[in-house]
């Protein structure tokens, strides 16, 4: 990891500001989403990239029914059968 030298305050919000010669550097815009992880005691923050909720890949995601999911993924699930549900063998 590599020190940046800046310090910030944490606002009575919550809230820290990340400098705009940072956030031009690490080429984030306005309003962009990101991802907050922990690493032992170490804040983590990360521009935040939707990934497929089967295979985890970034490639080509969109929402499908509410959940991220890869073409590839979508592909698969729409050309394979529906699970029938088994129906109870008959009595004799």
């Amino acid at each position: 990891m590599k020190s940046t030298g800046i310090v910030r305050r944490i606002d009575e919000m919550g809230r820290i500001v990340l400098p705009a010669e940072l956030r031009r550097t690490m080429d984030i815009s306005d309003r962009e989403t990101m991802e907050i992880f922990t690493d032992g005691s170490a804040i983590i923050l990360k521009k935040y990239t939707p990934a497929c909720i089967f295979c985890d890949s970034g490639r080509t995601v969109s929402l499908f029914k509410g959940k991220n999911i890869c073409a590839r993924c979508l592909r698969q699930l729409r050309e394979s059968p529906a699970d029938a549900e088994e129906e109870p063998p008959e009595s004799v």
